[in-house]
């Protein structure tokens, strides 16, 4: 049977971009089913499929005996004679899936199959591509929402997914925006999009600060502790053994560059970005700010409660909006932090 197939194989490759091969191994997987629901459960079915030629062959082979015990594997001599009348008792004979119906079962098999097989081969490139990658950020192109207000964006033609849960609070995007995300999960076997990313997540803005901030890419400076809270305030403790880096100064760039780059990406988010110390009063001291605070105290070593002394203009400062600052500074030191004023 000759079928026209190759031109067909060709650009489906090309439009899912996967290799011919695989859509070749689901043809002949479509062809298996198609001999398996013509032929006898136990037959040898065998295949034949050139696709640069166009052939296509699916048969049975069968030996020709006087009395038949195993219909899979043998047929009487009047019934081969009627497929091939120069058939002899003993000999083989190929038994041909009729050609009308090796295309239509063919045709309703294959499309079911060659569309799992393609998504199966797609799925394990995309996971192939960006498992990898999980912890880096990725940039796309906006192409729409779904129901649930989920964004979805292409990243090298793949649908990639940023949940609702995982974008900044207030930041507003619209098709054909530019977003970037990290990448948080790489699914397998799922019907959405494979590939996650977050912009919430703290490992974006510690992403953001590697690639903005070259002392942090190349390890001069450490980001010791991190704290935050999406769209409104995040505090970064950053150290170095090289006694001429200033962490702090570097973070922040000349006139405020590089940390204000970072604020705008994440929707106005203050970054404070501070000196980590072992000693919990300088660190909390720092934690703190931008407030300024006269002194720090341990009043509970066993419970680690510390208290700050600041003066009354810094007091609403320093506890920050509904007592933020003081929480995210607590969280980064891993002390309770009472605030007095002086």
């Amino acid at each position: 049977m000759k079928v026209n197939v190759w031109n067909t194989i060709q650009q489906l490759s090309k439009e899912r971009d996967v290799d011919k091969q695989v859509i070749i191994d689901a043809i002949e997987e479509s062809l298996r089913v198609a001999a398996a629901n013509h032929f006898n459960e136990n037959e040898n079915a065998q295949i034949k499929f050139d696709p640069e030629k166009g052939e296509l062959r699916v048969y049975a082979v069968k030996k020709i005996t006087k009395k038949v015990t195993d219909p899979a594997t043998e047929i009487t001599l009047d019934q081969a004679k009627k497929i091939d009348v120069s058939a002899k008792q003993g000999n083989y004979i190929e038994i041909d899936l009729p050609s009308e119906t090796l295309g239509r079962i063919a045709a309703q098999a294959a499309k079911q199959v060659i569309f799992q097989k393609v998504r199966d081969a797609e799925q394990e490139k995309i996971y192939n591509t960006f498992a990898p990658h999980i912890g880096n950020i990725i940039t796309g192109v906006l192409r729409r929402f779904d129901s649930n207000q989920n964004m979805i964006l292409e990243v090298k033609k793949t649908e990639v997914l940023l949940p609702d849960r995982e974008k900044i609070p207030n930041e507003k995007f619209r098709r054909g925006d530019r977003v970037k995300g990290i990448i948080i999960q790489v699914l397998k076997d799922t019907k959405g999009p494979q590939v996650i990313i977050s912009r919430t997540e703290k490992r974006f803005l510690a992403k953001l600060l590697e690639n903005e901030v070259p002392e942090i890419a190349n390890g001069n400076i450490e980001i010791r502790e991190m704290v935050r809270r999406p769209g409104e305030r995040s505090k970064v403790s950053v150290n170095t053994d090289e006694k001429d880096i200033d962490p702090i100064g570097a973070c922040i760039g000349v006139k405020g560059n590089r940390i204000l780059s970072i604020s705008k990406e994440l929707n106005g988010e203050k970054i404070d970005v501070i000196r980590w110390s072992e000693n919990p009063e300088e660190y909390a001291m720092s934690a703190l700010s931008p407030a300024k605070v006269e002194g720090m105290k341990i009043t509970s070593q066993k419970d680690k409660v510390l208290k700050a002394i600041v003066p009354e203009d810094q007091l609403s400062l320093a506890i920050g909006k509904k007592g933020l600052n003081v929480r995210l500074a607590s969280k980064l030191v891993g002390w309770k932090i009472d605030i007095k004023n002086d």
